[in-house]
């Protein structure tokens, strides 16, 4: 589902992961036609990171 999101509304993922500044200078980068594309990739960079940070706590067990 995030990954949707980060294809067609870039700037919500990084809501959605905690991080609002990210999300906001997504949104401005998104506003530009141009900057659509760059906005989409990193956000579905930045939600890889993340999924990837979750299993690492999850293994050392901590939550």
């Amino acid at each position: 589902m995030r990954l949707l999101l980060a294809i067609f509304l870039p700037f919500m993922v990084f809501f959605t992961i905690g991080r609002p500044i990210a999300g906001i200078v997504c949104l401005l980068l998104q506003l530009t036609l141009l900057g659509w594309i760059p906005a989409a990739l990193w956000a579905v960079y930045s939600l890889s990171q993340y999924k990837t940070e979750k299993k690492i706590e999850d293994a050392l067990g901590r939550h």
